[in-house]
């Protein structure tokens, strides 16, 4: 009898980790998109917070308050539909660059129910100057569960100023600022 209690509870905890949702996830279909939008091979530039991507990928906290943000557009837009708040990648924190090469995505183990994910990257690749095309940039996504699965509830780009929210930002574009 203890035998097969032991079997089941190994068995249950087993299982249990193996249908554990992956935190990278949803930071993968991310990156995936912005490595083909960036690879000038992309016929159409896809955008990461589309509604069907906006719906999946992040948590309801973020793509609220995306939803809110894209109601001040950072350029014109037609019939006063919702544009984009941003007017540059938020991944990269840029307008311009090279094709991705050498991306990483690591996560830290999960703490508060929170796991940080991060992504390093080079986008200055196909630049002449060696310092340029040397540079590592990162960014980090805070991956949360959310009705039994990942999604992403902030992005923070690291420079030399220190991490940033993309959470923050929409908040400043949401009053104005």
């Amino acid at each position: 009898m203890r035998k097969t209690l032991l079997a089941t509870t190994a068995a249950l905890l087993f299982s249990c980790n193996a249908f554990a949702a992956d935190p990278t996830e949803p930071v993968k279909k991310v990156m995936d998109i912005t490595v083909k939008n960036w690879s000038g091979e992309a016929d159409d530039w896809k955008y990461i917070f589309d509604e069907d991507l906006l719906s999946t990928l992040f948590s309801k906290t973020f793509a609220s308050q995306y939803r809110e943000a894209s109601k001040k557009p950072a350029s014109d837009v037609e019939n006063s539909d919702k544009g984009d708040p941003f007017g540059y990648d938020v991944v990269t924190n840029s307008q311009d660059g090279c094709p991705l090469q050498d991306v990483t995505i690591t996560p830290a183990p999960p703490k508060d129910g929170m796991t940080d994910v991060t992504v390093k990257f080079k986008l200055w690749a196909c630049m002449d100057e060696a310092e340029m095309k040397a540079t590592v940039d990162q960014v980090n996504f805070d991956v949360v569960e959310e009705d039994g699965k990942p999604v992403i509830n902030d992005i923070h780009r690291v420079g030399d100023e220190g991490r940033d929210s993309l959470l923050q930002e929409m908040a400043n574009i949401i009053k104005g600022e």
